[in-house]
């Protein structure tokens, strides 16, 4: 099981209270990696199309519009499957 958590279309009001705008922004072309999450993660996709699966985990598409936190710990492999850019923030 995963402990990936997904908002689908979340409100420009939880988004203006998570204080999204302010966090830093990455982008990824299409590509496929390997990845350990060293503290929890939270991220908004601005563009794009990911499907990431946990070790020993189902895969997870994500993308566009999505909230998406990611946990400390979890290793993972991301598959780009469209350009990303996303807003993220660590804690």
């Amino acid at each position: 099981m995963s402990n990936i958590k997904i908002e689908h279309q979340p409100s420009q009001q939880r988004l203006d209270e998570l204080g999204v705008s302010n966090w830093g922004i990455w982008e990824k072309e299409v590509s496929e990696f390997p990845w350990t999450y060293d503290a929890n993660e939270t991220c908004y996709f601005l563009e794009g199309d990911v499907i990431v699966t946990p070790d020993g985990g189902e895969p997870v598409q994500m993308g566009k519009g999505d909230l998406v936190t990611f946990p400390k710990g979890m290793s993972c492999r991301w598959n780009i499957r469209q350009d990303v850019k996303k807003h993220f923030m660590f804690d």
